[in-house]
């Protein structure tokens, strides 16, 4: 099972913070999902709400503020705790971080439709210009938007993210050239991750806490699991991965609650 670190370690440290990524990336974590909102002037940071009033202790629009503003906030506000102040980071600033990530789910909120021409036009160009079409995919339940992000750049890898049963997600992703179903855990069955696996994509769950839920989860067939604790979830199935590897063959069985006996899913 492929595990997610969500917001970067939402549960570990506070939520799109470098720190959080930092931490979980020290404790082998290589799979991020983050959110993207456009600053003032026209860069992509990272914060989840369209305002700043929940995570700092400013309020107003996150388009009311620079990206240089937004850096000096202190973005602890309503989260993890965290001994030091820390702001929110821009998209690059993430990627300077890093050299060897594996995946990012680069998930966009709703917004005006005169902001998320420009954020579409930034991220095309970032992904173009730093060769990321193979370490990320733009997902969003912005429909408009994934539609200006195909129409500019047919090689990037997109996803649905939705949170109900209808319109059918998985119909509305075909649609779209979806490679990633991004679910609300709840919606997931057999029968839908089978269907998707057909349409070849990849199917990914949020945000999941419990490892009894990703046992089932696993079960189904998912590829991936979002999830605010992504350091001890992490050393789960490294753990059982190592164990059954250390069984002689006739004494591996499956894992009860995972019908599988020497795999750790997609």
């Amino acid at each position: 099972m492929i595990v997610y670190g969500h917001r970067g370690a939402k549960g570990e440290a506070p939520e799109n913070t470098l720190p959080g990524f930092i931490h979980a990336y020290r404790h082998g974590i290589r799979h991020f999902e983050l959110d993207l909102v456009l600053s003032k002037d026209g860069i992509p940071v990272l914060v989840h709400d369209l305002t700043v009033t929940r995570t700092t202790s400013h309020t107003g629009d996150v388009g009311h503020y620079t990206a240089a503003e937004l850096a000096d906030m202190d973005a602890r506000r309503n989260t993890s705790s965290w001994p030091r102040k820390i702001g929110i980071p821009t998209l690059e600033d993430l990627l300077d971080q890093f050299d060897d990530l594996e995946h990012l789910q680069l998930e966009v909120k709703k917004d005006s439709r005169q902001r998320l021409n420009i954020l579409c036009n930034r991220l095309t160009e970032i992904i173009q210009r730093r060769d990321l079409y193979k370490t990320t995919t733009i997902t969003s339940s912005d429909t408009w938007f994934l539609k200006e992000i195909r129409r500019r750049n047919k090689h990037i890898q997109i996803g649905l993210v939705a949170e109900r049963k209808f319109p059918r997600p998985l119909n509305v992703a075909t649609r779209l050239g979806c490679s990633y179903l991004c679910l609300n855990w709840k919606l997931c069955s057999k029968e839908l991750v089978a269907n998707a696996h057909r349409r070849e994509m990849h199917v990914s769950v949020w945000t999941v806490n419990r490892i009894h839920d990703m046992l089932q989860l696993e079960e189904m067939g998912v590829n991936s699991v979002i999830t605010d604790y992504p350091t001890s979830t992490h050393i789960f199935f490294d753990n059982r991965a190592r164990a059954l590897l250390s069984l002689p063959q006739s004494q591996s069985e499956p894992v009860p609650g995972t019908g599988q006996a020497l795999s750790t899913g997609g």
